[in-house]
């Protein structure tokens, strides 16, 4: 069964995102307090863990929010998903809008590691139901 293992912010954009206890959802916005909120196409975004683990190891400490991720998931293959996917998160739906992304050449990760997930495997949606994502909560595919 998928669920969100960790929920994730930053305040200013150029910083890495940290847990935080829960995130609030809004409709032509995305996540309250997250400077990448906006009436866009990535207002949420997403990674599993399990992607996560292919880039672990002991010289490169990987916690939650790493990639500048909002929502860490596991049991879920995210970047399978068609676009235009609607994904129930606790009692939130948000629809995917985009698999992977470009980073900045000067990524910390990609430095340190050569290589990074979220260009690839990483998503981002569009808030579809407002409301409140925390850890634990569980995520199932809507059919359409």
């Amino acid at each position: 069964m998928a669920r969100v293992v960790s929920v994730n912010i930053s305040e200013k954009k150029g910083e890495q995102k940290h847990p935080v206890p829960e995130i609030r959802l809004k409709l032509r916005h995305g996540i309250i307090g997250d400077a990448h909120a906006g009436d866009w196409h990535r207002q949420v975004s997403l990674l599993a863990e399990e992607s996560v683990d292919t880039m672990r190891r002991p010289d490169l400490p990987l916690f939650p929010g790493a990639f500048a991720e909002n929502i860490d998931t596991e049991g879920i293959c995210l970047q399978t998903l068609p676009l235009g996917t609607c994904l129930r998160i606790g009692d939130t739906v948000v629809e995917v809008t985009q698999i992977g992304k470009e980073c900045p050449g000067d990524c910390a990760i990609r430095k340190a590691a050569g290589t990074c997930v979220m260009p690839t495997e990483g998503i981002f949606a569009v808030v579809r139901r407002e409301g409140t994502v925390r850890p634990g909560d569980l995520i199932s595919i809507l059919e359409g």
